[in-house]
This record gives C-alpha cells, structure tokens and sequence, in this order.
C-alpha cells in the first residue's frame, strides 16, 4: 500500500482520531468496506489524474461525481474508519 494511497485517504475524511492501518492490512479493510469500483477509484485518484481515471474506469462525468460522492461519504462513516484505524 503506497503512501499516495494513505494520503489520498486522510484528504478526504473530516475528523480522524487515531492513525490509519498500513500496508497489507490497510488494504484488506478497505476491501472489506468498499465496493470493487469504489476501491479501484481510491487507489487511482492516488496516482492518476481525474481525466485519466475516467478513461480507465469508463466512467462519465455523472457517473465519476456520482461515484467519487459514494466514497467520501464513506470513507466517512464511523464504521468504515474504526476499520481503517489502528485503536490507538
């Protein structure tokens, strides 16, 4: 799990009290949590530039906001970043 990725992550969640999980055990609970395409979309807007993304995930503009939207409330939820978090 690359760096970008854990960035990308903490740039889109409001409050964050303990730190998140890394490597191998990051990804396994955002896989748990997220949906396939969810998932994939993190980990591109990590490396790639929105345009590129839309390309690669077939994705229109109405799909990519509808898209990108469901991940943020997402990763938002108390649920989602009690999985994502180390208990500090």
């Amino acid at each position: 799990m690359s760096l970008e990725l854990e960035l990308e992550i903490k740039k889109h969640i409001n409050k964050l009290v303990f730190p998140l999980k890394t490597g191998k055990e990051l990804e396994l609970s955002l896989k748990a949590k997220l949906t396939k395409k969810e998932y994939k979309l993190l980990k591109a807007l990590s490396n790639n530039s929105v345009d590129e993304l839309k390309n690669s995930l077939n994705l229109d503009e109405d799909s990519f906001t509808l898209l990108f939207d469901k991940l943020v409330k997402k990763l938002n939820q108390e649920r989602v970043k009690q999985k994502i978090c180390t208990k500090g």
